[in-house]
């Protein structure tokens, strides 16, 4: 039998190729936003032009130096969204609004902490080391905004946020980075106690109620959020994360059940028990109730009054008016897309979404290691859950939760979290793509780096 080495190429040259593309979108979007306000080309378009793609084309040179074997497409797709949410947001900003401006700030510091993951981190096992650091961490984050003095208070019905200053910041967006770190190196540990016998039913077979702890501790935590906090995105999130990452670590269909029995579950007592769940429920039931429409539902029906007026190819970038829709730049900045873009406009934007994360999860295929398929897995279907649960908010599938669109909506602290988990997955994608490396993880402490670059064993790329 003959082995065959495959020889295994960064495509480095693919994602700059992509990367002009991508850069394009939004530099492209923005010009034809300041054609409408009659401002083209002037000195803030080359301005801020300039800036993500100065930012893009560093973060590029970083992976060719620190992550040569990285997925070529997900920071060309992130870029690309990241754009077109500038774009957008500058062209909903009034006379007196900087909403534009400040998220460009928050684009530029999330990207530079999304470097320096890729060069501070050499391997993403290192991580591991920081399981239960993790939990603590999530626990604090979740617990800040509850703390008088830093807590920003009630906004919007939600309790998130916490202020710094003149600047607020919802630590939620963080914990979910934390919690998924948490999981990935909890599951990894334990699979074997996780899979232990226990009782059979049909063809599933169900685990014992004492292995059930970590299940029924992210219940509470998800069930605690969404009494403390009244966040039903983050509640849905954080749970909806842990059923995920348990199932790819042992396979059991069993887990999904019980999760979906206890989401159900804890849902309809929620909705009996805390007024706030029960006119969220009440609200996207009778949306279309002229009383209910005055105190709550106006705004997902104006985003889809919005949509249908959009058409198939849109109004055209300036031309619609998606600033009647409230949070227009926010929570409803994909009825506002799917306005001025139409739907083919967001179908496109729908599909980069799928890109991103199937890249992700692509990258959990490939790595060797459990921790590392569990954390690309967990980080890949948060994105993907928010996802769904705002776009399903806004077009009315389900109620319409305070989660922002990943990378299009405006909003920091949710900016910040997201470069970060793709900092982190294009790690993951260059020790998965690259050659094998054998090198076991140093104790703690350690001094010797752990290299990622030098071949040990040619493989096929992934």
């Amino acid at each position: 039998m003959t082995q065959l080495n495959t020889v295994i190429k960064p495509r480095r040259n693919v994602e700059l190729a992509l990367l002009v593309v991508a850069l394009a979108v939004g530099i492209g979007a923005n010009m034809l936003v300041g054609i409408d306000q009659a401002n083209a080309f002037d000195s803030d378009f080359w301005f801020q032009s300039s800036l993500l793609a100065v930012a893009a084309v560093a973060f590029h040179i970083v992976l060719r130096l620190r992550a040569k074997y990285a997925d070529p497409v997900i920071l060309p797709l992130v870029v690309a969204l990241n754009g077109l949410g500038l774009a957008m947001i500058h062209r909903l900003d009034g006379p007196n609004d900087d909403t534009g401006n400040n998220q460009l700030r928050w684009t530029l510091i999330a990207m530079a902490v999304a470097i320096a993951v890729i060069w501070f981190l050499k391997d993403h096992r290192v991580l591991r080391r920081f399981t239960f650091i993790s939990l603590a961490a999530s626990a604090l984050l979740l617990l800040l905004p509850l703390i008088p003095g830093i807590s920003a208070g009630e906004i919007l019905g939600a309790q998130v946020w916490i202020r710094i200053g003149p600047m607020t910041f919802q630590p939620g967006e963080v914990a979910k980075i934390t919690l998924a770190i948490f999981f990935a190196g909890y599951l990894s540990s334990n699979r074997d106690l996780i899979l232990l016998a226990g009782r059979k039913i049909g063809p599933m077979q169900f685990p014992r109620f004492k292995d059930m702890g970590p299940m029924i501790t992210a219940w509470l935590v998800s069930i605690g959020v969404l009494i403390f906090q009244r966040d039903l995105g983050s509640s849905v999130l954080f749970f909806g994360l842990f059923i995920v990452m348990i199932y790819v670590a042992t396979s059991r269909i069993s887990w999904v059940v019980i999760g979906v029995a206890l989401i159900l579950g804890g849902g309809f007592v929620a909705a009996q028990v805390f007024s706030h769940v029960e006119q969220r429920i009440y609200g996207w039931l009778n949306a279309f109730t002229p009383e209910v429409y005055e105190n709550g539902s106006r705004q997902v029906i104006e985003g889809l009054f919005g949509m249908a007026n959009g058409g198939l190819v849109g109004t055209g970038l300036g031309q619609g008016r998606p600033d009647l829709v409230p949070f227009a730049n926010s929570d409803m900045i994909i009825a506002s897309i799917g306005e001025e873009l139409g739907l083919i406009g967001l179908f496109a934007v729908v599909l980069m979404y799928l890109l991103l994360f199937t890249r992700g999860f692509r990258a959990a295929l490939g790595t060797r290691d459990a921790f590392g398929k569990l954390l690309a897995c967990g980080l890949s279907f948060a994105i993907a859950l928010q996802c769904f649960v705002v776009i399903g908010g806004v077009t009315r599938l389900i109620p319409l939760t305070g989660l922002t669109t990943p990378f299009l909506a405006a909003g920091g602290s949710s900016l910040l979290a997201n470069w970060i988990i793709v900092g982190l997955l294009l790690m993951i994608s260059h020790t998965a793509r690259g050659p094998i490396d054998t090198t076991p993880l140093p104790p703690s402490g350690a001094a010797a780096p752990i290299s990622t670059d030098t071949p040990t064993e040619a493989v096929k790329q992934a």
